[in-house]
């Protein structure tokens, strides 16, 4: 046995996977080439060699979670060299950048995000508490973004990053508020646009650094992780000019257990390029003498039935969208999905709701 073979067998026993065992979250190998490549190039090698075929496992969901479970994840976790300076030394999210998210991820195309989300195309985590479908999960988590805010009619509310126009919609139709929403991607403002027809909403291609502007309540729905770690502080500095003095900040984002200033290696170079998730801690100091820090609530948990939900509309649907996206495509995707769905069933990725407001909210925040 190769040394690259030995090495990853023992990291695998220490998660309970076996290459070619029977279980449904063991590795089947098919190209004896994988263990050399994954040895050197970790977890971008692990993805990429899913990609191109040289693995399989029955189910990709239990197989992320028995890694990052056991921890073994941090030893396949590779941050190649230039990308690990670049992201010490230059600003991989600065405002030249700013667009790259969207044309590479939101932007590739409306079919597919159609076939995979609910109804509204909300794509974040949705809220699972007492429902069993996609639908009223996130219905729910919507409506419960507004009650933290205290929505109420006319009510003028920013929404930073605003997806394909899913809480606008919800904000507007059911609690008669007026939104503007500001988007790096101009296929979700073509989304945003049309599903609104009619409504108090407006929606803006910007960043958020070159947006002006007052408002009674702002939110932003998972475009954090997008911000990164030299701007989180710059990002909280322009939320608090947008909001008015009396007003909550509603900030819900995917969040790591540990602080890091580079994200991992698949994931940005396939999925959200220049991307990096928050810690608790950098979150905390993102708005020290800037805010009041009325509410946290984690409910990361409830992504992994979200993301199995998304998978399954996905694979059931594939039929009408391979001829767009082809066979590749579709394991990016489906490692992707499942990967993630494993790592929040474990707990090693979390997805948290914070509400703060500028000067405390008198008599204290009454949690929804």
């Amino acid at each position: 046995m190769n040394i690259s073979k030995k090495v990853l067998t023992e990291f695998a026993q220490k998660a309970d996977i076996q290459f070619n065992g029977n279980r449904p979250w063991d590795v089947q190998v098919h190209d004896e080439r994988f263990y050399g490549r994954v040895f050197k190039g970790g977890s971008l090698a692990l993805g990429e060699s899913y990609m191109d075929g040289w693995w399989d496992v029955e189910n990709l969901d239990q197989f992320a979670e028995k890694i990052t479970q056991s921890n073994i994840h941090a030893g396949l976790i590779k941050t190649p060299f230039v990308h690990k300076v670049l992201s010490a030394f230059t600003n991989l999210q600065s405002k030249a950048r700013a667009f790259e998210v969207g044309e590479k991820h939101y932007d590739i195309g409306n079919d597919l995000y159609k076939e995979m989300l609910d109804k509204r195309m909300v794509y974040t985590c949705a809220l699972w508490e007492g429902v069993d479908n996609l639908d009223d999960a996130q219905e729910q988590k919507l409506d419960l973004i507004c009650k933290k805010i205290g929505l109420k009619e006319g009510d003028h509310v920013l929404d930073i990053g605003c997806g394909f126009g899913g809480f606008a919609k919800h904000a507007a139709e059911k609690y008669g508020a007026k939104v503007t929403g500001i988007t790096v991607s101009k296929e979700q403002k073509k989304i945003v646009e049309n599903v609104t027809k009619g409504l108090p909403v407006e929606v803006i291609l910007s960043d958020y650094r070159d947006f002006k502007g007052r408002f009674d309540h702002v939110v932003s729905i998972e475009m954090f992780e997008a911000v990164g770690v030299k701007n989180f502080r710059v990002f909280m500095e322009k939320v608090h000019s947008f909001l008015k003095d009396d007003g909550l900040f509603l900030l819900q984002t995917i969040g790591s257990n540990t602080s890091h200033i580079a994200g991992d290696a698949w994931i940005d170079r396939y999925i959200f390029p220049n991307g990096i998730l928050p810690s608790l801690k950098q979150v905390g100091e993102s708005v020290e003498n800037l805010f009041v820090t009325e509410d946290v609530y984690n409910f990361g948990a409830d992504y992994d039935p979200t993301l199995m939900a998304w998978f399954k509309n996905f694979d059931s649907s594939w039929d009408k969208l391979k001829g767009k996206y082809g066979e590749r495509f579709y394991r990016m995707w489906k490692y992707y999905l499942l990967m993630c769905a494993g790592a929040f069933r474990s707990r090693n990725l979390q997805d948290w709701q914070f509400v703060f407001s500028k000067n405390g909210v008198p008599g204290g925040y009454k949690r929804m």
